[in-house]
């Protein structure tokens, strides 16, 4: 009878060990992939943060999600997912180009002979210096759109219901402004359509698919999490160069990117929280037709989602090293107003 006890007990105690093991297994799959509040797979979000939420899909960014992103940072690896931009840069064609003029320069500053810094007896080592005045678009280059950048419907409302003749004027929009987009650090993962298809480059105006993710998913032997950020690479960004004045190959392949079903397919069964691309506007151009706007997924992402959508991210050097899961970090132009975080830098750290 003692042995049989002695055999129970350890039973139990190779039980408790396991249920342990099991415990601690799942604690660590949680902390990877942190429970989202309000994300319901088959609806994705909506408007479910209150009557004065600007934030959207962001809210779900917490201290616990955070500090399982950086932990996918093991190598001390960065890759700048952001293009240089100057005056001769690609940009989508509703967007104006910047100009950056030189505003003080030392050429000037010499010239100016009522200004004290000019008398050698101030200032003998001639000091100068140089600072611009930049006229810009605030939707140019790698960015990240607000909700108040998309508006539909005869009172001109964007997400959560705010309406131009109320939060709109000529100093920018007063509610969803790119300067209140939190900073971002989320896992990231970067499906690469392109290789997928094994092509360099989509070429232009093709449609992504869901059937294209499933098949970057399976290729790249990765998963999507509720709370991913989730790049598309499209392979337009092979011939930015130096700063983007490739304005006819950029041109010819900037066209291609995912549908209104992928869009949905992504965010309501997988729950991503941005998504981004390396084009000027994530979605294939021309829409499908019947569609009930030249830009439907800008709607749906923005407008009844709350995702933000990430623009001109720069994914080649990812996808040359094979990286797919990664660290991303991103802050915003903190410019009150402003309908986007634009000439961004972010990152992808692994």
């Amino acid at each position: 009878m003692t042995r049989v006890r002695l055999m129970l007990i350890g039973v139990c105690i190779l039980a408790a060990g396991w249920l342990a093991g099991s415990h601690f297994a799942a604690g660590q799959n949680s902390a990877s992939s942190p429970q989202l509040k309000k994300w319901k797979k088959g609806v994705g979000w909506g408007w479910v943060w209150g009557k004065d939420d600007e934030l959207g899909a962001m809210n779900e960014l917490t201290d616990a999600s955070r500090a399982a992103a950086l932990k996918m940072a093991q190598t001390g690896k960065v890759y700048d997912l952001g293009v240089t931009y100057s005056r001769r840069s690609y940009k989508w064609p509703g967007h104006s180009p910047g100009e950056i003029m030189s505003f003080r320069s030392p050429g000037g500053e010499s010239a100016q002979k009522d200004m004290p810094i000019v008398d050698p007896q101030v200032n003998p080592s001639r000091t100068r210096w140089h600072s611009d005045a930049i006229f810009i678009s605030d939707n140019v280059a790698t960015q990240i759109d607000s909700f108040g950048h998309i508006v539909v419907g005869n009172d001109s409302h964007w997400y959560n219901g705010y309406k131009e003749a109320d939060f709109g004027g000529d100093f920018g929009v007063m509610k969803c402004s790119a300067g209140g987009i939190p900073p971002i650090i989320a896992r990231g993962v970067m499906l690469d359509i392109a290789g997928a298809r094994k092509v360099e480059e989509l070429p232009s105006h093709y449609a992504i698919t869901p059937a294209d993710i499933d098949a970057a998913i399976a290729q790249q032997k990765v998963q999507l999490r509720p709370g991913d950020v989730v790049l598309i690479r499209t392979g337009t960004l092979r011939h930015w160069g130096t700063d983007g004045d490739n304005h006819e190959k950029l041109g010819e392949h900037d066209s291609a990117g995912i549908t209104l079903e992928t869009a949905k397919y992504l965010v309501e069964q997988h729950g991503a929280i941005l998504l981004g691309s390396d084009t000027s506007g994530l979605e294939v151009n021309p829409a499908a037709m019947g569609s009930d706007s030249f830009i439907p997924v800008h709607t749906y992402l923005l407008v009844q989602q709350g995702v933000h959508i990430g623009e001109f991210h720069y994914l080649e050097d990812l996808a040359r090293d094979k990286v797919y899961e990664f660290c991303y970090v991103c802050a915003v132009n903190k410019i009150q107003g402003a309908t986007a975080g634009f000439c961004l830098r972010p990152l992808a750290l692994k």
